[in-house]
């Protein structure tokens, strides 16, 4: 159950993240389309669009510098509990293992109580017809 809590953190971490990503590349193709727009101007001499260029750039600079620390965080934050999913996901396949071991060793002590009992009573059925004759 705490793996299964741990990997539903961890791919909500990892949904924020490609949120914010997709928000940067947003800002990035904002920005590109800022410059497309400041070149275009350039061809035909138009300020306004010179300038809403330049004000469409900027703004996408801006925007990109402020998610920048946030996905690093959202980074950081991801990778902590992948480790943790990770770390409870190792300990569940080791819990398991020994409780396959456990089940093991019990079976093989049951076979063991079988054949004994097996023995036991072909010894003494033997004992008995001997003590017939």
């Amino acid at each position: 159950m705490e793996e299964e809590q741990c990997k539903a953190a961890l791919e909500f971490a990892l949904s924020g993240l490609t949120r914010l990503e997709r928000t940067l590349a947003g800002a990035e193709d904002r920005g590109r389309g800022g410059r497309r727009l400041v070149a275009a101007s350039a061809r035909t001499g138009e300020l306004t669009d010179r300038l809403a260029g330049l004000e469409e750039s900027r703004a996408a600079s801006r925007h990109a510098q402020a998610l920048a620390p946030r996905i690093e965080l959202a980074k950081r934050e991801a990778a902590t509990l992948r480790e943790v999913f990770l770390a409870k996901r190792i300990e569940r396949r080791q819990a398991e293992a020994l409780l396959r071991e456990a089940e093991a060793r019990q079976a093989l002590e049951a076979d063991r109580r079988t054949q004994r009992s097996l023995d036991d009573w072909y010894l003494s059925r033997l004992h008995r017809s001997r003590t017939d004759e």
